[in-house]
């Protein structure tokens, strides 16, 4: 018998309903927050949708604000909270991916406002405390209680549109949060069970969505990993990967997800030179060493596989490098600048992670 190590758990935060049409309940968990107003808030893209959802909300709508952009920009949010105050809402509905949780948590931490999320990828940034902001071309990420919602409200429905290419990229980033929490320095036996169950939801879940999209068992199996994962990071220390994309997304203005679908491979590659039996759950799910089943299972969802796809130079690699470094974050494998920058060639080229 394996004996068990001692370990602390912080718990699960916030309240979770999933299933099929849960949008229709926002209105009562705004109710059981004892909150009188909310201000929808979405992308530009997701205009309609914000509009929708504000109309179902009636007396309890003080409006939409259609504003979120990626990696939540500091002066985006300033303009944001300024219509939070002048709308009389005490919480937000942040109905969207990444960049609209992001939003909801940025008001939140700076207003007291309460908040309910209502994702519609499997971004997975709302089930954590951990807020990520640019400024001046260079992006910061802290946690914090304020940060994280109270409630999330995942309704498979609303990812059945999702498109393909979101998809994969999406879930790939959700992994990603995943694989980060089983090789954590905090991680603690019931966050890497879920982080095991979550790899294993999408190992089966998006092959399926390749195929046929609008598969709604494949939905919810997706989903529910996006919650895992999310739930997963939300109890354990961020690494190397978060880094980089971090430092990619924030300096370089890359996209989140294919940032973190791109890179997956070579950093789960990278430490699995030190933390390969932490990772065996990510081998187990998808057949192989870490590194290189990620690199073959993403190529076979036709995810993004090169850095240099999305615009960066190699000299873009050696100031990355540089900045990676600076600010580094625990990693499992000891880094430098010069494993770093070898690191990113291999994934501005798209080569296959030794391991």
């Amino acid at each position: 018998m394996t004996s068990v190590q001692p370990f602390v758990f912080p718990g699960i935060g916030p309240r979770v309903v999933f299933g099929h049409g849960t949008i229709g309940q926002a209105a009562a968990e705004i109710g059981r927050l004892g909150r009188n107003k909310a201000l929808v808030l979405s992308t530009l893209q997701q205009t309609r949708d914000a509009d929708a959802l504000s109309a179902k909300l009636g007396k309890l709508s003080a409006g939409v604000f259609a504003g979120a952009t990626m990696h939540t920009p500091v002066e985006v949010t300033e303009t944001a909270v300024e219509a939070f105050r002048a709308s009389g809402a005490d919480c937000v509905v942040s109905l969207g991916g990444g960049s609209t949780t992001g939003l909801g948590k940025a008001i939140a931490t700076r207003t007291g406002a309460d908040q309910v999320v209502v994702p519609t990828t499997y971004a997975g940034s709302e089930m954590t405390n951990i807020l990520g902001e640019t400024m001046n071309g260079d992006k910061i990420t802290r946690r914090d209680p304020s940060i994280l919602p109270e409630t999330v409200i995942y309704d498979v429905d609303l990812t059945l549109t999702l498109p393909v290419g979101m998809t994969v990229t999406s879930g790939l980033n959700a992994i990603a949060h995943a694989a980060e929490a089983l090789y954590a320095p905090d991680r603690n036996p019931i966050l890497s069970m879920m982080a095991g169950e979550s790899v294993r939801a999408f190992a089966k879940a998006l092959p399926v969505l390749v195929a046929n999209p609008s598969d709604r068992d494949a939905r919810a199996s997706a989903l529910y990993g996006a919650w895992l994962a999310g739930a997963s990071l939300g109890g354990a220390s961020m690494a190397l990967h978060h880094k980089l994309c971090h430092t990619l997304g924030g300096s370089f203005d890359t996209p989140h997800a294919e940032t973190h679908a791109i890179l997956l491979p070579h950093t789960v590659g990278y430490n699995a030179t030190e933390a390969g039996d932490l990772l065996q759950p990510l081998a187990d799910a998808l057949g192989g060493a870490p590194g290189k089943a990620l690199h073959r299972f993403s190529a076979s969802l036709g995810a993004p596989t090169k850095l240099r796809d999305l615009g960066l130079t190699e000299a873009d690699l050696d100031r990355a490098a540089e900045m990676a470094v600076a600010r580094p974050y625990p990693n499992p494998r000891p880094f430098d600048r010069d494993s770093i920058r070898a690191l990113l060639q291999q994934a501005w080229e798209g080569q296959e992670p030794q391991l």
